[in-house]
């Protein structure tokens, strides 16, 4: 037994400090990067090849969206945008990360009041309010994964009367939009999904003439990675992205015959280190609030998933603060129809 494994065994029967999660996650990001260090655009295409043999999804990434509406509302930031912010200073609040990466979202899309846009996997609404809120002659529909996501986005939109935002659940191995859209936007939704060129060519089909296609995921600088659950020293996979896939910066180049990119960014992992410390310090402020929430859906496994949450948290700290976030971020990429 390997000594991740070990903590991990251990922490699922008792509370572990933190400094003793941290560096377990720490030896354990030590080791992904020294295997996707020597990875480029050849196993790039490989994996691309692999992904075309499965579904273009294969259920959720790791069991969040049925988690009630108010545990998301104490654990996240005001416009509860579960993604990553953005951190201009050292004294940026959370409010204002998750305005300053939805202001950047909106210009790297190229969103413009008018537009016919639809957002693929919104989570608890983020994106789609403040898009229905600085374009009121917009129409956004939003694609949700879960009755409590939807049910959460219609109210809040109800509240602040927003007469332009549709929100849908749908799976996304079956979802077919009625007409064409000017805009197509996905954020932190494509690690959740197995078929890239499937859904890609999906997406295309979409997008009205002169379209544009914008997709923000996390990503590691050379490697793609397909995280394995069963593997018991794979904190992340366990915990951060079951379900998921890892890709590489580069990835998305495996489908330039579907789209081409327009405009690209990076954005260093300290933004992402940073968003999930802050989270972590809203779990632990509203820890009663929390316990309450979770113990509606986990009963008497609830102290466990209070742990699981807090290395959920941890691990996405140490994950994305690895080597001062040069290993893993987040990309942006605005893309066309491919000729």
């Amino acid at each position: 037994m390997s000594v991740v494994s070990a903590i991990i065994g251990t922490a699922e029967r008792v509370p572990l400090p933190d400094v003793v999660i941290r560096a377990a996650i720490q030896r354990l990001c030590s080791r992904m990067a020294t295997r996707l260090s020597g990875l480029g655009l050849g196993d790039d295409a490989a994996f691309a090849g692999r992904m075309m043999l499965r579904p273009i999804a294969e259920g959720a990434a790791a069991g969040h969206d049925e988690v009630p509406a108010a545990f998301f509302a104490d654990l996240l930031g005001p416009n509860r945008k579960f993604s990553s912010c953005f951190y201009k200073t050292d004294a940026t609040s959370l409010r204002e990360a998750e305005e300053e990466a939805l202001r950047q979202t909106v210009e790297h899309a190229g969103l413009t009041d008018g537009q016919a846009i639809l957002e693929l996997g919104c989570g608890w609404g983020s994106l789609s309010l403040w898009m229905a809120r600085q374009f009121p002659h917009a129409t956004v529909t939003a694609v949700a994964a879960s009755q409590a996501q939807r049910a959460s986005v219609e109210e809040e939109a109800r509240r602040r009367g927003l007469l332009n935002l549709r929100v849908v659940t749908a799976d996304m191995n079956v979802f077919a939009p009625d007409g064409q859209f000017d805009r197509i936007v996905s954020v932190e939704m494509f690690e959740r999904m197995s078929n890239w060129r499937k859904l890609m060519t999906r997406v295309r089909s979409w997008l009205a003439p002169e379209g544009r296609f914008f997709m923000h995921v996390v990503t590691h600088r050379s490697g793609s990675h397909l995280p394995d659950p069963a593997d018991r020293d794979d904190w992340i996979a366990q915990y951060v992205y079951t379900g998921g896939l890892m890709p590489s910066h580069h990835l998305v180049r495996q489908f330039d015959d579907i789209f081409a990119i327009e405009k690209e960014w990076c954005w260093s992992g300290t933004h992402y280190q940073r968003t999930a410390n802050d989270w972590l310090a809203n779990f632990d402020a509203h820890r009663e609030a929390i316990e309450a929430s979770l113990h509606g859906v986990h009963g008497e496994e609830t102290a466990l998933w209070m742990r699981r949450w807090r290395w959920f948290l941890l691990a996405t700290s140490g994950l994305f603060g690895y080597a001062d976030g040069t290993e893993w971020g987040v990309s942006h990429y605005r893309m066309m129809a491919a000729e």
